[in-house]
């Protein structure tokens, strides 16, 4: 699956949220909005990775079965859901 976001992409994002936190009373930013911007961009390459490692194991699990099920069918994409659900649970993301 690689990358989910472009440099560019999760530079701007960076920005954008950046702008929205600022936006708002809670919004406060301990230190320049430089190291605010390396600090959103570090989550963001977080979550993306964690996001990698769910779908990884996902489709793994589903490939296992002793039934094969054909990827992108609507059983496929519902046992996926459901998977990926259960998966984001344990991890206490969803």
């Amino acid at each position: 699956m690689g990358t989910l976001l472009s440099e560019d992409k999760q530079t701007h994002l960076s920005h954008v949220i950046l702008q929205a936190l600022q936006g708002t009373p809670e919004g406060k930013i301990c230190g320049t909005s430089t190291q605010a911007l390396k600090e959103i961009k570090r989550v963001l390459a977080d979550s993306m990775n964690v996001e990698e490692q769910i779908h990884r194991l996902v489709r793994s699990r589903l490939q296992s079965y002793s039934r094969r099920i054909p990827e992108g069918s609507s059983e496929w994409d519902v046992l996926y859901e459901k998977t990926y659900r259960e998966e984001l649970s344990k991890r206490r993301l969803g």
